[in-house]
């Protein structure tokens, strides 16, 4: 099996409303998001890639002009707006683009991360 990833960059704000008022995520705050995106394939094309990496700036596009240095409760209309969240609804987007998506990684820090892998 071939993978492939390529990793885009965003800040954004959120605040998980739904957990007790002394938790840290319950107040308003920021994250330096990473999302990597896995692509996979038990063959490669006819110019020799899984995909080409350009292919990808659709994704890029759409990262920057939706998420990009905005309150992430607001683009999605509620509070449970979680890595875990972010990368099942990332996976979503990308799969239905490019069929050899694998999986979605976000991370909040260089420390914590969430990954959806069907």
């Amino acid at each position: 099996m071939y993978r492939i990833t390529k990793e885009f960059h965003l800040s954004a704000s959120h605040q998980l409303n739904h957990l007790p008022a002394d938790h840290q995520c319950a107040r308003l705050h920021g994250h330096n998001y990473i999302v990597v995106v896995e692509l996979a394939a038990g063959n490669l094309n006819d110019d020799g890639f899984v995909r080409d990496y350009h292919d990808l700036s659709p994704l890029k596009r759409y990262i920057d002009e939706t998420f990009d240095h905005r309150h992430l409760n607001d683009v999605f209309g509620h509070s449970k707006v979680t890595s875990e969240f972010l990368a099942k609804h990332f996976y979503d987007w990308c799969k239905q683009r490019f069929p050899e998506t694998s999986s979605v990684r976000v991370s909040e820090t260089p420390k914590t991360w969430a990954e959806y892998r069907p």
